[in-house]
């Protein structure tokens, strides 16, 4: 072979306007406003990143404002509620500094191409602890079980993995949880959201790089990506909605989506290598003759599936690295020496695909392997010239799902995937269960998500789709909602807390609309 690396552009994003609502006007007869059986008066918004507002990477002044909670708020004060507060930010950049050091990354904007990181650093320092009592109790990248845990957001424990440091800036104490500093206002109306989103989010987000802990009853001993044991989120959603209506407080409550239907996993083609490519296109045969004999040994042990080849006519998949296959690197290394290849690189490509095979259409490639693919590996660049393969080799074994398996960091396999569904879909079963005992309404995010995906959902004049970028549902980050679909959110909560409770926010037109909300922040916000 005599290619370097390739530099393929995977991912790069046109922009789309959205039309403008113009709905003339119409004669309208008005509605008086009623809270029906529900009392706003002390609303409290309860957590993780979607109620705190997050968008596009960050949490910054303008999404808060912009948060469901904050949108649901406008909404109740009509019907008697009263104020709500919020634990600011200090800039409309994003991201964290603690003790001045950057610990979570500015926001992302579109420039033209795709998401791009504003240049712009943070001004909002963890240790500067908000002071105040406050309504949104939303705490970005919070787990089920993290919103009982004393200690949450301790200062302290930041820096050392063990708190939120988007807690830590707004607890009331360094002992308290989430939960406590939720019930302690005495609410007489909650929303509870995203309750569980994050119990597999992260597992999902991380290529499932986790450990499907199904059957582990001990959350202390989870790791970060990990997804949460369905009765262990059960036992912490009992104990979380008990809290909230020990006084007669009425609420919300939204499910777990599929989060696998998010943009962060379906951006990315599982098949993204063409040939049309400069840069791949000409290369193919070589890569072909040079996979041959691999194929060749692949076939001869019985797994003729898991062969690489490279089509000249359509685009190609990647090649992946699945943890769940058997390890061939024995049989492979055998076989390839006896085939007449040297020892050396025998042993080379039996280690390189013992465990490998090119990517089909049940394997979700997240975001950032936009930016990996067809790039030089280059710690295993590294790792070859150091047993002695000359340079140039290297790099040609180097390639990022080409001739070196994409990690599993950056891939969503088959069985991962169903790990995820499986987990959401027992949650869900606890949801359902217990909203219903305690008389309370529910949100079908799950629903929603499904919708987007499926085609897109109708918020007065606009069509929202799940499409990165363009499609208005979904933020720059592919995870979190735009400022729009946040409105969205909050419309679906007031049609559910009208058919609970008998309100009638929606037919009274206190509703958000969504030309007053934005698809896409500018980078200049001020």
């Amino acid at each position: 072979m005599k290619f370097k690396y390739l530099g393929i552009a995977l991912l790069t994003l046109g922009f789309v306007a959205c039309e403008s609502d113009t709905t003339p006007e119409e004669t309208t007869t008005e509605v008086m406003l009623t809270a029906g059986e529900a009392d706003f008066s002390n609303y409290v918004a309860l957590g993780a990143s979607f109620t705190a507002g997050f968008t596009d990477g960050a949490l910054f002044k303008a999404s808060q404002m912009n948060s469901f909670p904050n949108i649901l708020a406008q909404s109740f004060s009509a019907a008697g509620g009263g104020d709500f507060n919020q634990p600011y930010t200090s800039d409309n950049v994003g991201g964290l500094l603690y003790g001045g050091n950057l610990i979570a990354n500015p926001r992302l904007y579109f420039n033209g191409a795709g998401p791009a990181v504003l240049e712009a650093g943070p001004t909002t320092e963890v240790t500067n602890v908000a002071a105040g009592v406050f309504n949104n109790v939303g705490v970005p990248g919070s787990k089920s079980f993290h919103f009982l845990a004393n200690g949450y957001g301790n200062l302290a424990g930041v820096p050392l993995g063990l708190a939120n440091p988007y807690f830590a800036r707004m607890a009331s104490s360094p002992d308290a949880s989430m939960l406590e500093d939720a019930v302690a206002q005495g609410p007489t109306f909650f929303t509870l959201s995203e309750f569980g989103g994050n119990d597999v989010l992260q597992y999902a987000t991380s290529g499932g790089s986790g450990v499907d802990q199904t059957g582990n009853f001990d959350p202390t001993t989870y790791g970060g990506n990990d997804i949460t044991d369905p009765n262990v989120f059960a036992a912490a959603l009992s104990a979380t909605l008990d809290a909230l209506t020990a006084n007669g407080a009425k609420g919300v409550v939204g499910n777990v989506p599929y989060v696998t239907s998010l943009p962060y996993f379906t951006t990315v083609p599982f098949a993204p290598l063409s040939p049309a490519n400069p840069d791949f296109g000409p290369q193919i045969p070589v890569l072909n003759a040079t996979f041959a004999p691999l194929n060749q040994a692949f076939a001869f042990l019985g797994f003729p599936e898991r062969s690489i080849v490279f089509s000249e006519t359509e685009a190609s998949p990647v090649v992946i690295f699945d943890e769940s296959l058997p390890n061939l690197a024995d049989q492979l290394n055998a076989v390839l020496q006896a085939g007449g290849l040297d020892p050396l690189t025998a042993g080379l490509l039996a280690q390189q695909y013992g465990q490998s095979r090119q990517a089909t259409a049940e394997d979700l490639l997240v975001l950032t392997s936009s930016g990996v693919i067809a790039t030089l590996n280059e710690d295993h660049f590294a790792t070859l010239v150091g047993l002695g393969v000359p340079a140039e080799t290297a790099g040609q074994l180097s390639v990022n799902g080409i001739t070196y398996p994409l990690a599993d960091n950056w891939v969503l396999t088959d069985s991962e995937t169903q790990s995820v569904l499986n987990a959401t879909d027992a949650y869900n079963t606890t949801i359902d269960a217990l909203v219903a005992s305690k008389g309370l309404a529910k949100v079908d995010l799950k629903g929603i998500l499904q919708d987007a995906s499926a085609g897109g959902v109708v918020f007065d004049s606009f069509t929202m789709s799940t499409d990165l970028v363009f499609g208005g549902l979904v933020s720059l980050d592919g995870v979190h909602l735009t400022a729009r679909g946040y409105a969205l959110m909050a419309n679906r909560f007031l049609e559910a807390i009208d058919a609970t409770y008998g309100s009638n926010f929606v037919a009274a037109g206190r509703v958000a609309r969504a030309n007053d909300f934005p698809v896409n922040y500018s980078p200049e916000l001020q």
